[in-house]
């Protein structure tokens, strides 16, 4: 029998699937700490990374929006002294616990020939060459910044005219053999994957059938519900059709679901783990501040899924030329309790100590009552604090409709 899921009780298993039920500050007294970001990130899968900082960096802003008590310096900790988290792809650049490393050899497996294939199409003939002597060089003198293999005089054109050593760092990271073992200025360092991976993940391996589980499972329990489509493609480790044919394999295991869309039209067929169903048909209530999201936040980076829950449109306008923007170059989305309720331009201008507000825009029928923009305010002055300024300033016109 197909159970049907209202539209705000699906909101708020997405949010507490997502680490944003929990109360933003100190739990039971105590600070998140090394111990309780490694448990956060685990939670969520990922956290992907990005080096605009218009306000903060994507992957800090992500946590920090979970747990205000979140230190930069345990992120730092937990990926390059306790090498309990490692840097690589999902859908895109993300940190993920050491512990998933074994999985993500089976994407490195995957990658190499599909990487060879789509660089030949726009790289130097002969790039290939070297791959060998960058391995060489990083094993026998140690981790290395990109610039520091750079040849003397190659002029470098941006991402599709890499240096050799860049475009070979790249592959080999991107594959397996190298790993991430630091950052110096957000720019990567590279060195040998035995070296930044602890052994007790770095030499398991897993079956292609326990690759596959795993991902669709794993996927699943951090999206609540969702169809295969949506399974595939939140690690981006496995096909649509593998995800199809885990759910075909394991129908004893799901559940079928109706999820009631935020405009009230049809609702769309979805899977859930039977096993999970009563924990997640009493969801807790999110807590009612406002928050600031980043735009990489993983409750909005499936943006059709975004739209369907909490009927809200969201797409980053980075590339869009400015006359053709709707909102601005790189507008936050803002989350009351279980719902969007809008997006607000904001910089911080470092130099003045300032978070300088431009502009703010509420959703069709969200009122900026009083309250509501105390709540903001007082949000902005924390998001403003841990980036580092002194105060907010609102912008001439930043209320106006």
């Amino acid at each position: 029998m197909t159970i049907r899921i209202d539209n705000p009780t699906a909101r708020r298993i997405f949010l507490e699937r997502q680490a944003l039920s929990r109360p933003p500050g100190r739990a039971m007294g105590r600070a998140l700490g090394r111990d309780g970001l490694l448990a956060l990130i685990t939670d969520l899968g990922f956290v992907q990374v990005d080096s605009i900082g218009t306000v903060e960096r994507a992957h800090h802003q992500i946590l920090f929006s979970r747990n205000q008590t979140y230190r930069r310096e345990d992120l730092t900790a937990l990926l390059e002294q306790d090498r309990l988290l490692f840097e690589h792809w999902t859908h895109d650049a993300s940190i993920l616990p050491a512990a998933f490393f074994p999985y993500w050899k089976h994407r490195f497996r995957r990658e190499e020939s599909r990487i060879l294939e789509r660089w030949r199409n726009w790289r130097e003939p002969g790039f290939e060459d070297a791959f060998e002597e960058t391995y060489r060089r990083i094993a026998e003198h140690g981790p290395a910044l990109s610039r520091e293999l750079k040849e003397g005089d190659h002029k470098s054109g941006g991402w599709w005219n890499w240096h050799p050593s860049k475009t070979a760092l790249e592959f080999l990271w991107r594959t397996g053999k190298l790993a991430i073992s630091g950052r110096d200025n957000f720019q990567k360092i590279y060195d040998l994957t035995e070296r930044c991976i602890a052994s007790d993940h770095a030499e398991v391996e897993v079956s292609q059938e326990a690759f596959i589980d795993w991902a669709c499972r794993e996927a699943l329990i951090r999206l609540g519900f969702a169809t295969s489509g949506e399974i595939a493609a939140f690690w981006n480790l496995v096909t649509s059709q593998e995800a199809k044919h885990w759910v075909d394999a394991h129908r004893a295991e799901l559940q079928e679901v109706e999820i009631a869309p935020a405009d009230g039209g049809k609702p769309r067929l979805s899977l859930t783990l039977a096993d999970r169903l009563p924990m997640l048909l009493a969801p807790p209530e999110p807590p009612g501040r406002v928050r600031v999201l980043s735009p990489f936040d993983p409750l909005i980076r499936d943006r059709a899924r975004t739209e369907r829950l909490f009927g809200f449109f969201y797409r980053i306008e980075v590339f869009v030329p400015e006359p053709k923007r709707q909102y601005g170059y790189y507008v936050f989305p803002l989350l009351e309790g279980d719902r969007l309720i809008g997006r607000i331009d904001m910089k911080a201008n470092r130099k003045a100590g300032t978070l300088d507000v431009k502009r703010l825009w509420l959703e069709k029928g969200v009122r900026p009552s009083t309250g509501r923009l105390e709540k903001l305010d007082q949000e902005l002055g924390r998001l403003a604090r841990f980036t580092g300024v002194e105060r907010v300033v609102y912008g001439e016109g930043w209320l106006n409709p």
